[in-house]
């Protein structure tokens, strides 16, 4: 009986000893626990920098006074009132003077680490900041404590006093300098030596900890995988055996930052490393080899619970699906649901003889029957025998676009111009390789992300691609969606020469633009001939291992060509949008120019077939008709989509349903600010000068009597204005450049401007509107 006293006395002991341990691991305790010491230590600072002006009143009446002290004391001076003031006494003067503001740093360093704000090595952090507080303490005595002698402060507080004067009595004056040089030697040498073990342990962390992390999120995501397992087992199995719900699996994620530096080398033509040569090869980064890329602590991290599955929601979801289905007389043998974060995929698999289209023809009829909006089916789910149901979930999860940039199908994809998009169904990150779609279209009604997916995709380059690698070039209608990233204009974007503004916003500019970008793909071409290659990759492998000529050779940098708005620009522009847009589409890709262009308007006359047989990769944000569905991905699906971020990617005839995911203007502010404050390139890059072509021969026989009907409103314009510029004409008639560049051919021909000089205006030959007067009646005679 005694034995099982004592242990059931044990096992209480243990029981509440770790009931205790878990109250101090909870993370809202250490949270609090912080909170309350950082408060304490800012009172104590205020009170320690008003002991300084408030002593020499207040110490005749704290004096012998113990610090929880509540009697009333009039007269103090101190701003932490008599607590302040005895506080800071016992602190400075009856402890280490001064320098206890390092210790008190320490303690403000263990409350960040509680509140989980900044991470502090604690053991190593006490020992630095315990040697510089007894040091300092000492080192302040010795030097100044001469000059406090009659004051009521010691600046090294009594510690400082005892120790110098026992040092001074028994080493003497020089023997007690020489201590305290070792003395800050020897916390010298502890703070180099833990930098330099710091950066072992990170190489080392680097090397090993990829593979403990697999290890360990395996096993954590087995023993949940086997918790969701057996849950599901029990309660599916007085109901329905044959329903079956999978969580996916969350993605390992790279904990450690992106290199600062990354090594574009290739062998001849095939994309293998070669270490063999590194120190005769080119390196394209070494122009700005002090770049560094975006750390990854600049992107939120969302304190969004653990994907879990809601039983109750999964068994009524299933339950209406059946009973819909059993009611038209569609009899199941298997129904398997894949839990997402925003959208649940219900996989069924119908009886020998039932006909997909029956089922497909139901959609309307199931998503009544769940109340939900958003039903999409797949009937059948390529690769598989089933037909699919995707049921959008009551409590979406937020993608967050550190999620996708942190995992490790991103941190160690080998693409050229890598995008992580967003993740899946199955709650994988989506990724893609902008170079080998070519080009992607991206549509969607207003207000359903597609600025959002812009931005992500512009993240994601930023966080993979050197200065050197890479190019943008903006075309922002709106002028306001691109404007954040005009910070970055001598690292990333590139521009017509005399541009101030490197995110083209003005019609006219995005005409010479893309004409400039033609002149850029035939003058790669021309280089890419020389060099005997037939792409950029090729190009530039030779050129990094020293095979061609750098005196008439250059390195290629990718060119990325974002245009928002597209449908304004076809609305203003037609023909000279879309022909140079066509003409890129169609040849560019191997020379490294991609292009990205996004509407809110997908209708046919916008989304033309010339763009559609140019762009096969395609983003389809949720559309209000099955119509613009149709004319972006070539079939219905977009319209059924939730909104906020969900999406349909389309490559070929397969299309994945993905959720975008989310990065917001603040972060997108301090990715660009973080780069921007580091050393770039004198300029954006120049795109180059492209002149277009008129035949002057044929200025002089222009029928002068068969003019445009604007021409003598365009005169008058010209004139007033005493600007010869096409986008003027082109903004104030609202009118396209090939009719605008007619009228100016023609005021040209009868002498009211001069000839054309690349991208300035023209010269107005005439001065005021009564010889442009005269002119104009000539022509009426």
């Amino acid at each position: 009986m005694i034995r099982k006293k004592s242990t059931i006395t044990k096992m209480n002991v243990k029981f509440q000893m770790s009931k205790i341990k878990a109250f101090f691991r909870n993370n809202i305790t250490n949270y609090f626990t912080g909170l309350f010491i950082l408060i304490f230590i800012v009172y104590a600072w205020i009170s320690m920098i008003s002991f300084f002006f408030s002593n020499s009143a207040d110490q005749n009446k704290i004096e012998g006074l113990p610090l929880f002290y509540f009697k009333t004391v009039n007269g103090i001076e101190n701003w932490g009132g008599l607590q302040g003031a005895i506080l800071s006494n016992i602190l400075i003067n009856e402890g280490f003077g001064i320098s206890i503001f390092f210790l008190l740093l320490f303690f403000a360093s263990v409350a960040l680490r509680l509140m989980k704000i900044y991470y502090a090595r604690l053991i190593r952090s006490f020992i630095l900041y315990s040697l510089l507080t007894i040091w300092s303490s000492i080192t302040l005595t010795f030097f100044f404590g001469n000059f406090f002698q009659k004051t009521a402060f010691y600046i090294g507080g009594k510690h400082g006093f005892v120790i110098s004067n026992l040092l001074i009595y028994n080493f003497g004056i020089p023997g007690t300098f020489l201590i305290i040089i070792l003395f800050i030697i020897i916390i010298i040498a502890i703070i180099k030596i833990d930098i330099i073990i710091s950066l072992i342990n990170l190489k080392k962390f680097r090397k090993k900890n990829k593979t403990n992390l697999q290890l360990m999120e395996k096993d954590k995501i087995k023993t949940f995988s086997d918790r969701i397992q057996s849950q599901v087992e029990e309660k599916s199995q007085n109901e329905n055996k044959n329903f079956e719900v999978i969580k996916p699996q969350n993605e390992e994620t790279i904990l450690f930052e992106p290199k600062e530096k990354s090594k574009f080398i290739f062998t001849n033509n095939k994309n293998k490393i070669d270490t063999k040569n590194e120190t005769t090869e080119y390196d394209p980064t070494l122009e700005l080899s002090t770049y560094h890329y975006p750390p990854l602590d600049i992107l939120k991290e969302y304190s969004i619970p653990e994907l879990q599955i809601n039983m109750e929601e999964q068994k009524t979801n299933k339950n209406k699906i059946l009973s819909t289905l059993n009611s038209f007389g569609i009899k199941i043998v298997m129904i398997k649901a894949t839990v997402g974060p925003t959208v649940t995929l219900y996989e069924i698999q119908p009886e020998v003889g039932v006909r997909i289209s029956k089922i497909r023809n139901l959609e309307n009829d199931i998503a009544l029957r769940l109340s939900a909006l958003g039903i999409r089916i797949i009937a059948p789910i390529p690769g598989k025998g089933t037909i699919g149901i995707e049921v959008p979930n009551h409590n979406p999860h937020t993608v967050s676009i550190r999620s996708v940039i942190t995992s490790k199908k991103f941190q160690e994809a080998k693409f050229d111009l890598p995008i992580a998009l967003g993740k899946t169904i199955t709650n994988e990150t989506f990724i893609f390789d902008l170079c080998k779609m070519p080009h992607l279209l991206v549509a969607g009604a207003t207000g359903q992300g597609k600025s959002v997916g812009l931005n992500v995709i512009i993240t994601s380059l930023l966080y993979k691609k050197h200065p050197s690698q890479l190019k943008f070039i903006l075309i922002d209608p709106k002028k306001v969606e691109f404007n954040i990233y005009s910070k970055i204009e001598k690292h990333f974007l590139a521009k017509l020469a005399n541009e101030k503004d490197p995110v083209i916003t003005d019609i006219s500019k995005v005409v010479q633009t893309l004409n400039s970008l033609t002149k850029e793909m035939d003058n790669r071409y021309s280089l890419l001939k020389k060099a005997h290659v037939r792409n950029i990759k090729e190009y530039n492998a030779k050129f990094i291992n020293q095979h061609l000529n750098s005196k008439e050779h250059q390195y290629m940098p990718y060119f990325v060509v974002i245009i928002d708005e597209f449908g304004d620009l076809i609305m203003t522009a037609g023909k000279e949008i879309e022909m140079p847009i066509a003409r890129i589409a169609q040849l560019a890709r191997a020379v490294g120019i991609h292009m990205i262009i996004a509407t809110q308007r997908p209708s046919v006359s916008i989304i033309t077939g010339i763009i559609k047989a140019n762009f096969p990769a395609r983003v389809a944000f949720r559309v209000s008709a099955m119509v613009d569905s149709r004319t972006i991905i070539d079939a219905s699906g977009a319209n059924q989509l939730v909104g906020k971020g969900d999406l349909l990617f389309s490559q070929g005839n397969d299309l994945i349903r993905v959720q975008c995911a989310y990065v917001d203007t603040l972060e997108v502010e301090k990715i660009v600010d973080y780069i921007s404050s580091q050393q770039g390139y004198l300029s954006a890059k120049i795109l180059p000068e492209y002149i277009v072509e008129s035949n002057t021969e044929n200025l002089g026989t222009i029928n002068l009597f068969e003019q445009d009907p604007l021409f003598i409103d365009a005169a008058r314009l010209i004139v007033v204005h005493q600007q010869g510029s096409t986008s003027l004409i082109q903004r104030k008639f609202e009118v396209g450049y090939n009719r605008a560049g007619r009228l100016m051919d023609q005021l040209e021909a009868l002498g009211i401007v001069g000839s054309a000089q690349g991208n300035k205006s023209r010269e107005v030959l005439i001065g005021d509107e009564y010889h442009l007067e005269q002119i104009l009646n000539t022509l009426k005679r």
